[in-house]
This record gives structure tokens, sequence and C-alpha cells, in this order.
């Protein structure tokens, strides 16, 4: 029996607790726990469940007594005890009912609580009225029958109010006094052994029942604190869960906004820059001023500057909203190196910048996209050309690593990347202190772009740098990604019919 209260804690779902606790129970502080309206609610509701799971049980109990009763007692004053039990117990039956129906809160427990505390005070009125009815003088075996049952009966009282220590001293205690008085006032070993019996056991059951009370509270406190905890965490998630659709919906306007910009800047771009370079030429007969030559140059350098930096913020929004696809093919990394020196050959040039790559003994082939892997290539030796200073030294180089990854490395011989500074110089629209100094061109992309390219690869971006030394930026691609020997033979051979079987010989190869 004692199963019932856990069992009613445990099983009792979030919505059901919520709804027994009410209002008051939603803000109880959780550092203090429930309060005393919160624990008697939950109690009175308890004992009303348990009172109608035991509904048929104890009328047999009582069945069973009178019945047995009858051998030493007239059969109409037993029939009309057990009548009157029956009575009682269809009350306390109705009443654990409309308890149940109704769910009272606040002012309206303590007026239910005396419901229960005198359905239970008639309850024991009816369990000790047999010690003055039934008792035959002289029976001592009737004497013990009773004095069992009824203690019986106090116990199944017990087990049913234990979870709330009123209802246990008024039906319970009352038996259980009512019982030793009357052990007392027959006298003889036996009764006075059977009321010292029920002493101990009366106290004993007053005190279970209250540690089972303090346990029921705390269980309670528990499972209020649990449910206030899941409520946080559903809010949180909810919270979070929105914070992302409104950041999804900002990177779409972005992303929409760059579009619609990108070409509201590129068309007057292309007429200032095309008109620039028409007068600059002098294409459609000489410029008569000078100094309008110059402006027209100066126009067409900003043009270009400004066509470069959409350019790579639109880049830079692509790869961030995943736009980016990877259409795979065979290239030769050192080809692509040497088109970005030839792309930006006059600028290094115009620096007098010894630019070269070092050669390996045999070609590098990569699996991944050749435009790509020379945008990386573009982009760092771009930055190489901003931060190396007049007559330095670039270098482009392709080299195996250990465990058979490949990297792409660009080194220069400029002032370098304070150590504070290397992960700062990879965000997007960051840049170095240098760069900010010297009023380097530019809108901190570059290297962020590579990085975004990098990881659409598998590859890692990975800086080097030493203060007054130079700096190195390698790009490390796995080694699944290389291209050598067998592999690079079935890629090129004429069985390959399609890039659909080019991808699966590179995948199983």
């Amino acid at each position: 029996m004692l199963w019932h209260d856990e069992q009613a804690f445990e099983n009792a779902t979030p919505a059901e607790m919520t709804g027994r606790t009410g209002a008051s129970g939603a803000n109880a502080d959780a550092a203090h726990g429930p309060s005393e309206d919160d624990f008697r609610q939950e109690m009175l509701g308890i004992f009303a469940r348990n009172q109608l799971r035991v509904a048929l049980f104890m009328p047999l109990l009582a069945g069973l007594f009178a019945l047995a009763n009858a051998v030493w007692v007239p059969a109409s004053i037993v029939m009309g005890w057990f009548a009157l039990y029956l009575l009682v117990e269809a009350a306390q039956l109705w009443l654990a009912r409309k308890c149940l129906r109704e769910q009272p809160q606040g002012p309206e427990l303590r007026t239910w609580l005396q419901y229960f505390a005198a359905s239970e005070l008639s309850f024991a009125t009816v369990w000790f009225l047999p010690l003055f009815l039934f008792w035959q003088p002289g029976e001592e075996a009737q004497h013990l029958f009773i004095g069992a049952s009824l203690m019986a009966a106090m116990a199944m009282r017990l087990l049913m109010a234990n979870n709330f220590l009123p209802l246990v001293t008024t039906g319970a205690g009352l038996i259980a006094l009512a019982l030793a008085f009357r052990s007392l006032l027959a006298g003889g070993t036996v009764h006075l052994a059977m009321a010292a019996m029920i002493v101990v056991l009366g106290l004993f059951f007053l005190q279970l029942a209250s540690r089972l009370q303090e346990s029921n509270r705390e269980t309670l406190q528990h499972r209020q604190q649990r449910e206030r905890l899941i409520a946080e965490l559903a809010h949180q998630r909810d919270e979070a869960e929105r914070a992302r659709r409104q950041a999804e919906e900002a990177n779409r306007a972005k992303s929409q906004f760059l579009a619609a910009m990108s070409h509201e800047l590129r068309t007057p771009l292309n007429a200032i820059m095309g008109f620039s370079e028409i007068i600059s030429a002098e294409m459609l007969g000489p410029v008569k001023v000078d100094r309008y030559k110059e402006y027209a140059t100066d126009i067409h350098r900003s043009g270009n500057y400004l066509l470069n930096l959409i350019n790579d913020i639109l880049d830079y929004s692509r790869i961030e909203a995943g736009k980016v696809e990877l259409q795979e093919e065979v290239v030769d990394v050192l080809a692509e190196a040497r088109e970005a020196i030839d792309l930006l050959a006059m600028k290094a040039e115009a620096r007098s910048l010894d630019v070269r790559v070092e050669q390996m003994d045999e070609t590098v082939e990569l699996l991944g996209n050749a435009r790509y892997i020379r945008q990386m290539w573009v982009n760092l030796l771009g930055n190489a050309i901003k931060f190396t200073p007049d007559g330095g030294r670039i270098t482009l180089r392709v080299r195996c690593l250990q465990g058979g990854n490949l990297a792409m490395e660009v080194s220069d011989t400029g002032e370098g990347i304070p150590p504070h500074e290397i992960n700062a110089v990879m965000r997007s629209f960051s840049r170095g202190a240098s760069a900010v100094r010297k009023a380097v061109d530019g809108a901190g992309l570059g290297l962020a772009i590579v990085n975004g390219l990098a990881r659409l690869h598998d590859a890692q971006l990975q800086i080097e740098s030493e203060v007054g030394q130079g700096t190195t930026v390698r790009i490390v691609f796995p080694a699944r990604r290389i291209i050598s020997g067998a592999r690079a033979e079935l890629v090129r051979g004429e069985d390959c019919a399609s890039d659909i079987e080019r991808r699966l010989i590179l995948l199983t190869a």
C-alpha cells in the first residue's frame, strides 16, 4: 500500500502537477520549496485518490469483522454496526470524489481539511464502537480478535493517510487510543500486554507518518523544481529558435541587399571606368589640360578599387550563406600559382618585388575547383604584395607534409604580424594594426574569403609570422584530395565517360 503515494508523485505528468499546484505553486520560489497551500492541496489529492483505490477492500474487511463477531454478539447489533459503517464509508467516498472534481485551492483548503478530519473522526468512531458493543466479558479470544482487527483497520488508515499527519492522528490515532483504553479497563496480563503493544505501535506509526510526510514534501519540492527547470529550458529553447529564425531572416535580407546593390553599383561603375579610361587614353581626341587627364586616371583607379571591393563582399556573402558549390576537377596547383603571378605581375613590378615559384620535381594535382584555387592564390599573393616593402621577396610553393597532406604556401619578407593579431586578421572585416597605420587598401575580406574557400575543400588555413621576419600563410589540403600515380591515370583515362564516373573512380581508387 505504501506505493500509492510514490506512484501518485512519479506518474503525474507536468500538466497534471501544474493543475494541482495552481497559480501559487507556479510562482513559488525554488529556493524555498512549495508553499503550505501547495503541500496541503497535493496531500489532500493523494489521500482522496487512495480513498477511492481501497473503496472495495475496506467494506470487505468490515464485513468479515462483523460476520466473525456474530459468533459472540447478537446479529441485530452486528448488522446495525455494519450498516453504520457502510454509511460512513459512502460519505467518505462521496467526499473524496467531490474533492478530486473541484480541486480546491487557497482558502478552500482549510475547509476541505476540516471535512476530511470530520470524516476520519466518524470512521474512527465507527471502528472503536465494537470495543463497547461487541466486547463480551471473559471472552479473551474475542478480545484478541477485536484488537487484531482494529489494529488492521488502523494500519489501513495509516497507509492511506501517511502523507498527511493531521488525518493520521484523527483516524488511526483515535482507534489506537480507544483500543489501549479498553484493554486497560479489562485488566489481566493479556490485556495489559495488548495495551502496551498498541501504545508502542501507535508511537511507531506516528513517527513513521511524520517521516513519510516530510519525504512527500521533499518529493513535491523536487518535482516543482524539475517542472520549473523544464519550463525554463523550454523558454530558452523557444528564445534560441526565435533568435535563429531572426538571424536567418537577417542573413536572407543581407544577401538580397547585396545582390541588389551589386547590380546597382556595378552598372554606374562600369560607365565611370569606361569613360575615364577613354578620357585618360585620349581616344576621342587630345585632352588640352594635363590635370584633367590625371584626374581621369585617378577616377579609373578608384573605380577599379570599388569594383574589386564589391566583388570581395559578394564572394564572402556567398561563402557565408553556403551558396558556393564545389564543382570538382583535376587542378594543377603550380599552374594556378603561375596564373596568379601573371594577374598581379604589374603590381609586383611597380614595387620591384621578387615573386617566384618554388618548382617541384613533379606536377602536383589536386581534386578541387580550379577557379577557387586560383582565387586563393590571388588573394594570398595580393596580401603579400600589399605588406611587403619595396624590393622584397615573395615565394609561392607547394609541398607535401607528413601524413600525405598537401600545403599551398605564400611567404613574404614583410614586417610580420604580431602574435595577438593572427586570429583577428582571419576574421571578416578585420585588419591588423599595420594595415590601419599605413592606410593599406582593402576591407579585411581577403583572408576570410580564402578561409571559406579552404573549408569548402576540407582544408585548413594556417598563419605563421614573426615580427620583422615576414609571414607565411599556408593552406593544408587533406591527402585524399591529392591525385598522383594510378589515380591520375584513371582520371585522365579515355574510359571515363562522365564526371560522375570520374568522381567514383577518385573515391574508390
